[in-house]
């Protein structure tokens, strides 16, 4: 009676683990869907409801990597570099054999490039308005020994 019980509960595990999958797959695709649409919010709904039915399973590296590209897209009104550099190396680390990882390690290293050239372009910035003060300051005293 108990081999029964214990056969009949491991199919179960096994079926709702293989409806979690298809859950999974299909949540994907209408991810892939919303974001050609430019649903970003869906999409990104979307691919979390993949990750949190597959976990450390495919299909979760391609949501990881999906919810990365959402965050960097430049259509998306609420695009956050930050957060997309975040998704993409928890895919390097949790998925080192994913198929979905060079991709990953490409736009991690884009992502680090234009955070480090933004920074430069702020210091740049920086270095122009104290030049203008400067500028300003040399051009009032130039004006008072005129006087």
């Amino acid at each position: 009676m108990f081999l029964s019980f214990c056969g009949c509960a491991t199919l179960e595990n096994t079926r709702t683990k293989i409806k979690g999958k298809v859950e999974a797959y299909q949540s994907l695709h209408r991810g892939r869907g919303l974001l050609a649409q430019g649903d970003y919010e869906g999409a990104l709904m979307e691919n979390q409801r993949v990750l949190s039915l597959s976990g450390q399973d495919p299909p979760g590296d391609e949501a990881l990597f999906n919810i990365g590209l959402i965050y960097a897209h430049p259509g998306n009104p609420k695009k956050d570099y930050g957060k997309s550099l975040t998704f993409f190396k928890k895919l390097t680390k949790d998925h080192p054999q994913s198929p979905w990882v060079e991709q990953g390690k490409i736009w991690t290293g884009m992502l680090q490039e234009n955070e480090k050239l933004n920074q430069t372009i702020q210091k740049l910035n920086q270095v122009i308005e104290e030049s203008k003060q400067v500028d300003i300051e040399i051009e009032e005293k130039k004006r008072e020994k005129a006087k």
